[in-house]
Order: structure tokens, then sequence, then C-alpha cells
């Protein structure tokens, strides 16, 4: 808990005014909290008996009365209210004069329930201007006399403010007036003052002793606290330092300072050592982009010279701001300035480093560098030089291109070569053919052979069109059973389909995916000889519900199967085992799965079939345009 701003300039600052303030709280809370308590439980027993005593002397009046009022009246032969009033004065004042003045400051006195009137109230010198009077209709006298029950009551009376206790006279069971003795409550806050007085001195007495102690042992503990904050302060510059351990507690935590000071100094030196042997660069700044720390692995990258251990910390490059190891005038996007500045921390960014003497291609992670208390004090940067890998990267990637570019003219060729070839012995045949009747044999089979040709270069420019799906909710049951009606009837093969009806739609392009199931069915229905048994069947995978996973698409035949040597191929374009074949259509059905964010494997076994698994998801996640 913090203490309010106007409080703190008055908290101590030293190890022995915070212990005596801590003191005081310890012994005054407790002396306090016992003082009221006392005072609390003294006040209700000084009341108590303040109320047994006034009862006692009730009771006293009681039993002086010992036949009620009747019998002193009928002595005096009163008939009238005053005479009656006068006559139980007459009989009953020097009784209660008697007890008021065995009782100081008590007063009391008998009320009459028949004369409605007060009959004797002593001390008779103070009160004799009381009797005769009648109660207030809400007196608390008038409850005891319609109850028959005693009562206390503290409060502005008829005598003033008291605690007046009342006793009911009851004579043969009804209730003839009641009897009072009460006493001043300024007489009874006087007494529960002078009990306050006393038990305040007691505990102000009990604290100052207390003080007196903490005080004597803080000076003790001071000296020894002094000697180990001063060791600490000579540590800041000298992990050597030693701290003399005094007696005690304190000397305990001396001796641990000096443990913890040896194991920081050797896990500095482990920590130097570590980033003295890594790959990696290492470069740390202050909050004000200052290099404060770098290893040799980045004096490298940025192009320091320099040996011996100076050159190993990087002695000329601390305190230099870090944008100054770059080229001057360079436009940099520095991910380690950018933790500094807004501290978003990066994890392996890519960047190209414009040094002076050449631009490195580095991985760079950096982060916020805290104290202690978690307050930033600079940040860290971890660097990776991925320069040389990129060039060999750029190498592979470029015979990767070339392979397949040479790969992809073959076919071309290939598959240009044969019509143009059959094309060109028809028409040497009918250049010296004068019969119209050849030309009619000869004129289809070159038709034929030219449409072969618009065919492949339909497939090619097809293959090479890149046209972004047109996204709808697909029923993927009904489109399997439309594709094999259309070509169903074309093939001896026996297609047979095992739909899951609870199969929930997915979010495709409808024409594109039907071109994939007629690729797959035909390449089935191709790889058996004269008839045989093609099954497709569908399925939610699993773990999957509505709207969540994926649709799976199998395709099985009991073909020929695919010699293993050829599965790594199977999607290659211009690749294929038909003779027939351009190779483009299952490179065609590989690139609208992957333009639905799904997969398809094939798996084989020569002469026993061939098995196509499609997975497609049911939500299709379009990537969101750049």
């Amino acid at each position: 808990m913090r203490l309010p701003e106007p409080l703190r300039q008055y908290r101590p600052g030293t190890l022995r005014g915070k212990l005596l303030l801590i003191a005081l709280a310890v012994i005054s809370v407790p002396i306090a909290t016992a003082g009221y308590l006392l005072e609390r439980e003294g006040h209700q027993a000084l009341l108590l008996e303040k109320q047994e005593r006034l009862f006692g002397l009730a009771r006293i009046l009681d039993s002086h009365l010992e036949g009620g009022f009747d019998p002193l009246l009928a002595e005096r032969g009163a008939s009238d209210r005053a005479t009656v009033i006068a006559g139980l004065n007459a009989a009953l004042a020097r009784f209660t004069d008697g007890v008021a003045a065995a009782n100081p400051g008590v007063g009391v006195g008998f009320y009459s329930r028949a004369a409605d009137a007060i009959v004797t109230y002593g001390p008779s010198r103070e009160y004799a201007d009381k009797v005769g009077l009648p109660i207030a209709p809400d007196h608390p006298g008038r409850r005891v006399m319609a109850t028959g029950e005693p009562a206390v009551e503290t409060g502005p009376q008829v005598r003033g403010q008291i605690m007046n206790a009342m006793w009911p006279i009851r004579r043969d069971g009804v209730v003839i007036g009641y009897a009072w003795a009460n006493e001043l409550a300024d007489v009874i806050d006087r007494q529960s003052a002078a009990m306050d007085r006393a038990i305040l001195a007691v505990s102000v007495l009990g604290a100052l002793f207390g003080l007196l102690l903490i005080h004597l042992m803080s000076n003790r503990l001071s000296r020894d606290v002094k000697g180990v904050t001063d060791g600490l302060e000579r540590m800041r510059a000298d992990l050597g330092h030693r701290i003399a351990p005094p007696s005690g507690e304190i000397g305990e935590i001396a001796v641990a300072v000096n443990a913890m000071a040896r194991a920081l100094r050797d896990a500095r030196s482990l920590t130097e050592n570590i980033l003295h042997s890594i790959a990696d660069g290492v470069i740390a700044v202050d909050g004000q982009g200052r290099v404060t720390s770098i290893n040799p692995a980045a004096r490298r990258m940025v192009g320091l010279a320099g040996a011996g251990e100076d050159a190993g910390k990087g002695a000329e490059v601390i305190g230099r701001p870090y944008a100054s190891l770059f080229k001057e005038g360079a436009a940099f996007a520095s991910p380690l300035l950018d933790t500094l500045e807004t501290g978003r921390e990066h994890l392996a960014v890519l960047v190209d480093w414009p040094l002076p003497a050449q631009v490195l291609h580095v991985s760079v992670s950096s982060s916020l560098l805290r104290d202690s208390r978690g307050t930033p004090i600079g940040a860290v940067a971890v660097l990776k030089d991925l320069t040389e890998q990129r060039r060999l990267n750029k190498q592979i990637m470029r015979a990767d291109r070339l392979a397949a570019l040479g790969e992809l003219m073959a076919g071309v060729a290939h598959e240009i070569r044969n019509p143009l070839t059959s094309i060109r012995g028809f028409m040497q045949f009918l250049e010296t053919c004068d019969d119209i009747a050849e030309w009619r044999t000869y004129a289809p089979l070159i038709v034929r052979q030219v449409d072969s040709l618009n065919r492949i270069i339909t497939e090619l420019l097809e293959f090479g069109r890149s046209r972004p799906p047109f996204i709808r909710p697909v029923g993927l049951n009904e489109l399997i059973r439309e594709v094999t009606l259309l070509i169903g009837r074309k093939s001896n093969a026996q297609v047979i389909l095992e739909p899951d009806p609870t199969l929930p739609p997915v979010e495709a392009d409808g024409e594109a995916l039907k071109q994939v199931i007629l690729n797959l069915v035909i390449n089935a229905i191709q790889a058996i000889p004269e008839s045989g048994t093609i099954r497709i069947a569908t399925r939610a995978g699993d773990g999957s519900g509505p709207g969540d996973g994926d649709a799976v698409v199998t395709v099985t035949d009991d073909g020929v199967g695919i010699p293993p040597e050829d599965l790594e191929k199977i999607f290659d374009p211009f690749y294929s085992t038909k003779p027939s074949g351009t190779g483009l259509g299952l490179a065609m059905v590989h690139r609208i799965v992957d333009a639905h964010h799904g997969t398809i494997v094939l798996t084989s076994t020569p002469g026993a079939g061939t098995t196509a698994t499609l997975r497609l998801p049911f939500r299709h996640n379009a990537p969101a345009p750049s």
C-alpha cells in the first residue's frame, strides 16, 4: 500500500527511523487497542456497578414501605390529594433524607400512583419543590408502573441528566407506585474520565518504555546494516570486494552477499565467454540508442578490425550511436531501433544491412532490456548472417527453374513434334498425288492432327492461366453424381458411389471441382484394361464437424496401378505414362486443389490399383489482398 503524496515527505529515509516508526506502530496499536478495550469494559463495569447500587437503594426504600401507602394515610386521616401528598411526605421524608445522606450525590424518593405525584424526594433540602409534581406522560416511571418491571434509564428527567433506577412497589398484586434512586450523569462521567486518564497514563508509559528498548536495539542494528550497505556500494564497482560479516543474522546476510557477489562475478565471466564464442552477433543499446555491448561475431559483421582484449569487448564501438555503424544516408528500417522506440519485439526478421563496405542479408531478433524493476533500459538484437546462404539459395532456385523450364520445353516439343511430323508426312504424300479420293482420305487425318495440336495448346494455356476460384457452397455428393453420369456410359468400368449423406456443403468453385473429379475418374478408367470397378466415396475428416475440418473424397480403382518411381512425378506438367496423354490433366488437378487450400495424395500398388485421396476444407479462407 502506497502512502498518499502529502504524507510521503514525512516518511523516514533511514533504516533506524523506519524501525522506530514500525516499532511505534507495533507497540502503540496493541497498547491502544488494549487501552480502548479496557476503557470500554471499565466503563461498562462502572455503569453496571452504579445500576446495581441504585437498584439496591430502591429496594431498600420498597422494603421500608412495608404495608404500602394506605396504612400511613390511615394514621393521618388524609382524604384529598394535597392532604394525601403532605401526609405521605411527612411520614417518609425523614427516611429518604437519611438514605440520601448516607449516599452523597444520590437522589431517592417515592411516587404514588393513586395520587399521581412525587410524595418524597431526598435530600429534601434540594428537591422539596419536586414533591407533589406528577411525572410527564412519557416518563419511564409510568412504564414501570404499567408493566411492574424494574427499569433503569439514563437521560433528562425530573432532576436533570441522570441515571435513574426505578423499582415498582407491588402490594397485594397491585402496583401502587414506584421507588427510585438516581445519580447525576456528570458524576458518573467524572468517575469514568478519571479511569480513562489512568488507563491512558499506563498506555503511554508502556509505549515509551517499548520505544526506548527499540531505540537501544536499533543503534546496534543500524551500525551493522551500515557496514553491509557500505560494502554493497563498493561492490557496485568491484565484485571482488568482501564485506566483513558482523555477528548475528546481519552477519549471515553479509556472508550470503559475499557468496552472491562471487556467483555474480563467475556468471558475468561465463556470459562474456558465451557471447565471445557464439557465431551469432549480439548488439545491445541503451535508451538513447548508443551501443553498450557488442560481441566479436557482430564486430566482424559490421567490418570492425582489431585484436586483443579491447577489440574483443568492442571498445571502439561502445558509446557510439547504433545508426553510425551503417552507410551514411542509407534508408534502413532497423528492427532494433524500432523495438527501442515502440517496445515491439521482432523475431527472425530478414533485413538488408547497408554497411559502408557491403550489404549483408541478416536475420534479426530484437527485444527490450529491462532492469530488475521491469523498467526498459535499452534493447538487444541477435543477428544471423544469411548472406552466403541467400546466395546459395538463389543459385539453387535458379538451377531448379532452369531444370523445370527444360522439362517443360522438352514436353511441349515432344507433344507438338508428333502431330507436326504426321502433318508433314501427309502433305508430302499429297503434294505428288492428283487423285481427289486420296485427298479426301488423308484430309481428315490432317485435321485430327491439327485438332491434337490445338488441344495441346489449349491445355497449356489453361494450365498457365491463373484464375481465382469462384467460391460458393457446393454439395460434393451431387457434384460427383453429375460427373459420373456424364462419363459412366462411355466405359465398361462399374462406378460405385459411396457418399456420406451427412456430409455438409463445402465452400469451393463447383466447375473447377468438376474438372478435378472428371480427371481423376478418367485416369481411373484408363488404368483399367477391359472392365473393373471404380469406387468414389465421401466422408468428413476425423474430428471434424459441420463447418469445420475437411471433406474427404477418395477415388479407388482396381487397375494396373502406378510404379513407385512414377508416383513422385505424377503431378509434373507433360509427364504421362499413357501414349496419348499430354501430362497436363493431373498437373491441372494439383493446381485447382492448391487454390482451394486442399491436398491430394495418390497411393498405388502395381497390379492392384490406385487410390486418389482428396481433402478440401469446408470453409475456404481466401488469402487477404495485400
